[in-house]
């Protein structure tokens, strides 16, 4: 039988706090390219049959060092348990120095990181076209 010891917790990672200003830039870009490409894109007239789901807004929000690429989808079905719900399929990480790291959402419910250390624009280039980052 194998003897448990006790052994300190290793100190967690240190997160960066996004300054204000920083958030304002990225709050207004994001909502440029979601007002200019991806709602137009992706939001469309109702579908006819009432069971399926479908996307009737894209918004972004922060949340601590985080800033999260949202879609609320409307369920039409009787049997629905809610008719609206939230779905958040891109994030960015502030890391520093105005760098950031792009992630997406897996169907597992995971955060799947693929790109680190990049500027802003080059993670919305990435969100405009990598397949990923879709709603």
């Amino acid at each position: 039988m194998m003897k448990k010891t006790w052994r300190p917790r290793p100190p967690k990672k240190l997160k960066h706090k996004a300054p204000e200003s920083v958030k304002a830039h990225v709050k207004e870009k994001v909502d440029h390219l979601i007002e200019s490409a991806l709602k137009p894109e992706h939001i469309r007239t109702p579908p006819k049959d009432t069971h399926f789901n479908y996307i009737v807004d894209i918004y972004s929000k922060w949340y601590h060092s985080y800033f999260y690429f949202c879609a609320t989808y409307r369920c039409p079905s009787p049997d629905a348990i809610s008719e609206f719900f939230e779905s958040r399929f891109a994030r960015l990480e502030y890391k520093g120095n105005e760098r950031f790291n792009l992630s997406y959402m897996r169907h597992t419910g995971q955060w799947v990181e693929l790109f680190a250390n990049l500027t802003l624009d080059e993670c919305l280039e990435c969100i405009r076209s990598e397949p990923h980052y879709l709603p």
